[in-house]
């Protein structure tokens, strides 16, 4: 009994505890994911229920409002949920926003947008080129404001999803294992919490798309163990969705849901080259233009980094 009391206490999410066995360890984290997950998760549910009431509207009566604003405010929503984090970063890990990736070096946030921003346009014009893509022209009637609001909202959204697993799971993790454990389980984790959105996906759409969220999610965790900061992933994964969703009105991650966009373009049949219903994540294209990333990180990382962990595990 004794020893299952000790095991409860080291795999607790209310105790910042590190010293154990590596499997016990990297359960804990898991564990610490979806704790803060979906705690901060019914919180945000909460907090857009009350935003209903405030303005006299009752959810619960089917009185809602349209889907663009309920998009709003779920990703303004995160903004909370990200307090939750930190808040439990705080108060049960006992750690500053440092150890978590969060310091001041705030500059590389910019310099992870302008590689998302690379990274999305090459993908796109390349699926442009073989035809999967169609370029119809620029939309006649733009909502500058409803833009401007989603790219606030996708910096939110953006920022949520890169504390939960290259803020809480890696930095919980890569003191105490081999660096590609904590990449591997931050990357699995990643991968489980979109698999909800390739319902409708063929087994090969859905498998390149698991393949490419395991690869953005090694680029950011580099991004991060290189930078020891998480605002370079932050920046890299805003500017993606962002210039994805609303500047090029592509699908998002399953999302297909049309939102004010800058350019008009659709997707020409349903193949692995634009990534079917699940949108160009699942495109074997983005898979070599994210692998090429990778590749050119690595070699850079290991020229920078000759004696470091990262490089020595990598």
């Amino acid at each position: 009994m004794s020893k299952l009391k000790g095991l409860i206490k080291n795999i607790s999410p209310f105790n910042n505890r590190r010293e154990m066995p590596v499997i016990l360890l990297i359960i804990k984290a898991v564990i610490i994911f979806y704790f803060v997950k979906f705690g901060s998760e019914l919180i945000g549910e909460g907090f857009a229920i009350l935003v209903h009431l405030v303005c006299g509207k009752n959810p619960l009566n089917g009185e809602i409002f349209d889907a663009n604003t309920i998009l709003l405010i779920t990703y303004y929503g995160y903004s909370l949920m990200i307090v939750i984090v930190l808040l439990y970063w705080k108060l049960f890990q006992k750690k500053k926003l440092s150890d978590i990736g969060l310091g001041r070096n705030f500059g590389t946030y910019f310099a992870g947008a302008v590689l998302g921003t690379v990274l999305i346009v090459l993908s796109v014009l390349a699926i442009l080129l073989t035809g999967s893509i169609r370029y119809n022209g620029i939309f006649s009637s733009i909502d500058k404001t409803y833009i401007l609001l989603m790219l606030g909202g996708f910096v939110f959204q953006g920022a949520l999803e890169e504390l939960l697993c290259r803020g809480l799971v890696l930095h919980i993790l890569k003191d105490r294992t081999p660096v590609p454990i904590a990449v591997g389980v931050n990357s699995i984790l990643f991968v489980i919490a979109h698999l909800s959105n390739m319902d409708g996906a063929s087994p090969l759409i859905a498998v390149v798309a698991v393949v490419n969220l395991v690869l953005i999610s090694v680029l950011c965790s580099l991004l991060t163990l290189r930078f020891k900061s998480l605002w370079a992933a932050c920046g890299l994964h805003t500017i993606w969705n962002f210039i994805l969703f609303n500047i090029f009105g592509l699908n998002l991650s399953g999302n297909d849901e049309m939102t004010a966009a800058v350019f008009n373009m659709s997707s020409v049949g349903n193949n692995v080259l634009n990534g079917d219903v699940y949108g160009i994540e699942a495109s074997i294209v983005t898979a070599i233009v994210l692998i090429s990333a990778i590749g050119i990180c690595c070699a850079l990382f290991r020229k920078d980094l000759r004696s470091s962990k990262i490089v020595s595990a990598t």
